[in-house]
């Protein structure tokens, strides 16, 4: 018969087994590592935004997305679990389903610990919400912003009440970057519908500092900048709690 010790040896085995099953089924479905297990794993969550962000649709399987039904019950369960004091949301998307994305970043602005986003590569279109949603932002040098009115695919029927439903949609997205940044309502419009700066559309490409210096995003950095901020922003979180 086996001894105690093998038999405790098996279980943990076993253990570490489904762990690591866990693991890679959180890195293929998700994108992203698991929530930290114990103390001595780092108390940050990173949050990945990548590629398009999925509505209501599926998008075709060869798309890169970012699936919002995934995100809500993480941020959720990183909201209530006590072991993570800060949240990193890092982006290169190229945008995607408009209420969906504005669902994501209006889920980021009510987190309830300190959370910065890092900008790489860009945050286009709806991302530019979910970019400023948070406490702090930064940008990398080279990444960019892409800035347009609202877009839809398929068929649009010419009336005023589509124009209107547009118009009111285009709004939400003005008045929650402007609450969530430093840029005017004004200016961000006359960015959202410069005809000058794209070819063959409307709106505008922030590249790196300008997105900084038109307000949108706090700081040119990196992720060594990000980090820093956020353990900051933690410290000063905890003063406040102790």
């Amino acid at each position: 018969m086996p001894n105690l010790e093998e038999t405790s040896n098996k279980k943990d085995n076993k253990k570490e087994q489904n762990t690591s099953e866990e693991v890679i089924e959180s890195i293929k479905e998700l994108g992203q590592l698991p929530l930290p297990t114990n103390d001595s794993e780092s108390p940050i969550h990173c949050l990945t935004i990548i590629g398009q962000v999925e509505g209501h649709i599926s998008l075709p399987p060869q798309n890169k997305t970012t699936k919002y039904e995934h995100l809500i019950p993480q941020i959720v369960g990183l909201c209530e679990d006590p072991k993570i004091k800060g949240v990193l949301v890092i982006l290169n998307t190229v945008g995607g389903d408009v209420e969906a994305g504005l669902a994501i970043a209006e889920l980021i602005a009510s987190i309830n610990k300190p959370v910065v986003s890092l900008v790489l590569g860009g945050a286009h279109s709806i991302g530019v919400p979910i970019a400023v949603a948070t406490d702090y932002s930064f940008i990398t040098p080279t990444a960019t912003m892409t800035i347009h009115p609202v877009r839809m695919n398929g068929t649009i029927i010419g009336v005023q009440q589509t124009f209107e439903f547009f118009d009111q949609m285009q709004e939400r997205i003005v008045a929650f970057v402007s609450k969530n940044s430093h840029i005017s309502e004004a200016r961000f419009r006359e960015l959202m519908l410069d005809v000058g700066k794209l070819a063959r559309d409307v709106g505008s490409m922030l590249v790196g500092k300008e997105a900084v210096d038109e307000k949108i995003i706090d700081e040119v950095g990196g992720l060594n900048e990000a980090m820093k901020k956020l353990h900051e922003l933690i410290s000063l979180n905890e003063g406040v709690n102790t």
